[in-house]
């Protein structure tokens, strides 16, 4: 396993592909780690040095204090790119992943050549979605996360993907199910804090926004506010819920690919 060592902690990342190709990160949604992207390694590696990682207070990276903002989780990004000397990359990252994207966009674009916003939103709810959610968690600790992760086949995938596939539905929601709840109530509150609705319009790299047409936590609409607000961006509309690179796998990996070689 390997480790990149932060200021007050360790973020765990795995990276594959050829040593002399563009560099794509990729980064998970709450509640998921790295490999939400199996599905994809695959396909992206053949052109990419892929680097994947577990966002702060999930998987195997570390455990710090909360709450957490997207700032943090944003230069967390930055910090493993520095610790492996790589100066830009593509820039791939679903809901909560997606807002770690926004903020680099906005705040760090000399470090990007493209990026895909996936299943996310300038902004993705608020107070009421969160902060009893929050408190759940904190309360109920790891009995709480099981819960969660049963509660969530309904809101990560459409009826006929999890009557389907219900080996890859449960390896999902068994990772929810496991993450610390320090961590995700820590995230969580990132989440719940971000707007980005007035500095989206900011975004000067290329960039590629991802929904899926039965997402009901971060809409279609939520993904045309984006391709609106960003100038030059482009959308795609796919038949999925809110996990879209595990519904959709290879129809995933080609669009994006597509994009990025574009």
């Amino acid at each position: 396993m390997a480790f990149v060592q932060l200021q007050d902690g360790q973020l765990h990342y795995e990276i594959e592909g050829p040593t002399d190709a563009p560099v794509l990160v990729l980064s998970n949604s709450l509640g998921t780690d790295l490999h939400m992207w199996d599905a994809q390694i695959a396909s992206f590696s053949k052109s990419f040095r892929v680097l994947r990682y577990d966002t702060r207070g999930h998987g195997k990276s570390g455990v710090s204090h909360g709450p957490y903002n997207i700032e943090q989780l944003g230069r967390d990004v930055l910090g493993l790119l520095d610790a492996l000397e790589i100066k830009r990359a593509h820039f791939c990252g679903l809901s909560m992943g997606g807002l770690i994207g926004q903020w680099l966009g906005i705040h760090a674009s000399d470090r990007l050549h493209k990026l895909v916003l996936c299943n996310t939103a300038a902004k993705i709810g608020g107070p009421d979605t969160w902060n009893p959610r929050i408190e759940a968690v904190e309360k109920g600790g790891q009995q709480a996360m099981l819960e969660l992760g049963a509660g969530a086949v309904g809101r990560w995938f459409t009826p006929e993907f999890a009557r389907d596939h219900v080996d890859k539905v449960k390896a999902v929601t068994d990772v929810l199910a496991a993450t610390s709840p320090v961590g995700y109530a820590a995230c969580c509150a990132a989440v719940r804090d971000a707007d980005f609705r007035g500095q989206v319009g900011s975004i000067a790299v290329d960039t590629l926004v991802i929904c899926g047409s039965h997402d009901a936590v971060t809409t279609v609409e939520d993904g045309h506010y984006l391709q609106n607000h960003i100038h030059g961006a482009q959308l795609s509309d796919f038949y999925a819920a809110h996990l879209s690179s595990v519904e959709l796998g290879d129809v995933f990996a080609w669009r994006v690919n597509e994009f990025l070689l574009s």
